[in-house]
């Protein structure tokens, strides 16, 4: 292939990784939203906590093992159904995110004060008369290697909220 036809097949090489990566972006998210003002809406319709996890999907280790010691199994998908709304907030670096969800993220991480990954936390969110987010955090956690451990933390961290 000569370099003009590589300069011409480049354009169309990127666009069509671009669209594979924000395919495989939508695609990951089984079930999780990845905005904030949808989990916000859907967590004041139901009554549920917002349990957020921070996350580096395609990169960290701990991460890909959460995901498939608890997050992807039928039991955990149950109870999250029942119980919270789920958001998961993404920083990959093999496929990029819409530049609103990423600024969202980074945002997030900034006033949780995450750190590491995988980082989880369970809040409620109230708005203010400017569209303004005041969070009550009811608790974080990290890697458990069990649906029942993951889901027992989450339920204490949830209880221990309303009786205060």
């Amino acid at each position: 292939m000569s370099m003009r036809n590589l300069l011409y097949c480049l354009p169309i090489l990127f666009a069509t990784f671009m669209v594979q990566a924000q395919a495989e972006y939508k695609a990951h998210q089984d079930g999780w939203m990845v905005n904030l003002d949808k989990a916000y809406e859907e967590s004041k319709r139901t009554g549920k906590p917002i349990m957020a996890n921070f996350t580096g999907s395609d990169w960290c280790g701990w991460c890909k093992k959460l995901s498939a010691a608890v997050f992807n199994k039928d039991e955990f998908k149950t109870w999250a159904s029942e119980n919270v709304v789920l958001l998961e907030l993404d920083y990959p670096r093999r496929f990029k995110v819409p530049s609103d969800i990423k600024k969202q993220n980074a945002d997030l991480q900034q006033a949780f004060k995450v750190r590491g990954f995988p980082t989880i936390w369970v809040f409620d969110l109230d708005k203010d008369e400017n569209n303004r987010y005041s969070i009550n955090a009811m608790g974080k956690t990290g890697y458990k290697g069990t649906v029942r451990e993951f889901t027992t933390d989450i339920n204490d961290m949830i209880a221990r909220s309303k009786r205060s």
